[in-house]
């Protein structure tokens, strides 16, 4: 049903809306006019406070050098980490402020942008860390990596070896040869007391600051080796095994042979006889400071000083030299046996026995090849009448045995006329026996003929070092 509509009366004369949307016309005849909207309002023109404007204007620059400050930090750091400039690997000693050590390596050719290089340091926040030395920088290196390399402190490293078996004198002489090592190594540090080893070292560490890092690693490894020694050792103090290991590593080099050869003198402290050993000779004549640079001889077996185990009883006073590691741990834990003696046997090494007798028979088939060695190397000269010595008899030739009664001289006269012979050696024995562990054949070492049997040469010169012959 349609909704009633109610008539519509205009309430202007000219007609208008009497309610929205409804009009009512004058007459029906009237056309309907369109009706002009009503002007738009006027506008008010604000204008901009200077601050207003100020803002504005320092956000768009910001706005630009933030973009700008980007793009250059993109730009930076892209250069940064590129590769260097240098060709190949170098080695630079750098010191000094961040500034000098930049001057420094554009300098040596390691980096090309020393500008950047800084503004990099700073914006990371490392310049204070830079750490002064000598480094070594690799073929190519960016301004990241020398950065590192010079914040992390991997600095070159140095090395200096110093061979078991030498005194502290021997040493101390050593590193004073050393061209990297700075300042006086002070005095003489006590026998014993450096370990042995290869050592590497940062330069500008000082001698002093060495020596004591050596003296750091023995009481260490002692510590060590003490504390794994055998239960029923027969030894009172480490200050003992430190002594008694000198001696072994004067004795042998060979790795194989020192548990046997320190068994062998532990044994004899056992049975309360004395060590006999050759190179205490040594070292109580020259004190450590260096070889005796000739053969032992009669005269030095019968030297009494406080070193001569040929004259004193037990160990030394202290050790003859700085014994290594493997040296200790053989006297730590030496081996099962009851071996008093032993010998060279012409390879580098020793034939050990536990009898005077077997002893005695290991030094003739040593004396019988250092007999043919010497046959080799030396071929005898043409008979030649000899001629006529002081007193109208005619001298021995050349290699003849020496007259009954005539004074011995060298190695055989020395093992001959061994004053030990006699009380050592039981009735009926030969003169062939020996004085001690080694039958007193190494009272000599050190000539042409068996240079190498105790390690009484210094090893930092190979060149004073006389060589077997093949």
């Amino acid at each position: 049903m349609a909704e009633p509509t109610e008539p519509f009366t205009p309430n202007e004369p000219n007609g208008d809306f009497k309610r929205p949307g409804r009009f009512v016309p004058k007459s029906p005849t009237e056309a309907i006019q369109p009706v002009a909207p009503p002007p738009p309002p006027p506008v008010i023109e604000r204008r901009r406070r200077p601050v207003v404007n100020m803002l504005s204007g320092l956000l768009s620059l910001i706005m630009v050098l933030a973009i700008l400050a980007g793009a250059g930090l993109f730009l930076g750091k892209t250069q940064f980490y590129a590769p260097g400039p240098l060709a190949s690997d170098k080695i630079v000693v750098v010191k000094g402020s961040s500034g000098d050590v930049a001057d420094q390596l554009a300098k040596e050719g390691v980096i090309d942008h020393p500008t950047l290089f800084l503004a990099g340091l700073h914006l990371l926040r490392k310049a204070s860390q830079l750490k002064a030395g000598e480094y070594m920088f690799r073929q190519h290196a960016s301004l990241g990596d020398v950065m590192d390399t010079l914040v992390e402190g991997k600095s070159v490293l140095h090395s200096v070896t110093i061979p078991e078996g030498l005194t502290s004198q021997q040493i101390v002489d050593r590193l004073g040869e050393n061209d990297v090592l700075l300042g006086e190594p002070g005095p003489t540090p006590k026998e014993g007391s450096l370990l042995p080893d290869t050592y590497k070292f940062a330069r500008g560490m000082t001698r002093q600051q060495l020596i004591e890092r050596m003296q750091q690693e023995q009481a260490r490894v002692l510590r060590e080796v003490w504390s794994r020694r055998s239960g029923d050792l027969a030894l009172k103090s480490p200050a003992d095994l430190v002594t008694l290991a000198s001696i072994v590593e004067k004795e042998t080099g060979r790795a194989d042979e020192r548990t046997r050869v320190a068994a062998v003198f532990l044994n004899r402290l056992a049975r309360n006889m004395r060590l006999q050993s050759d190179p205490t000779i040594v070292y109580g004549l020259v004190q450590g400071k260096g070889t005796l640079g000739r053969s032992i001889s009669r005269a030095d077996i019968e030297q009494p000083t406080p070193y001569n185990t040929y004259v004193i009883q037990g160990l030394p006073p202290g050790p003859i030299a700085n014994p290594g590691r493997a040296a200790m741990e053989a006297v730590a834990n030496p081996s099962r046996t009851r071996e008093l003696y032993f010998v060279a046997d012409g390879t580098g090494g020793h034939v050990f026995a536990e009898t005077l007798d077997q002893h005695n028979k290991n030094v003739a088939r040593w004396r019988q090849l250092e007999a043919d060695r010497r046959d080799v190397d030396v071929a005898p000269p043409a008979a030649k009448e000899a001629p006529a010595a002081p007193g109208g008899e005619p001298a021995a030739p050349s290699g003849a045995p020496a007259k009954p009664g005539a004074k011995p001289n060298g190695r055989q006269g020395a093992a001959a006329a061994s004053p030990a012979t006699a009380s050592s050696a039981p009735s009926g024995a030969t003169a062939l026996a020996p004085m001690g562990p080694r039958g007193n054949l190494d009272a000599v070492a050190g000539t042409p003929k068996d240079p190498l049997n105790n390690k009484t040469f210094d090893l930092n010169s190979p060149q004073k070092v006389p060589q077997l012959k093949p």
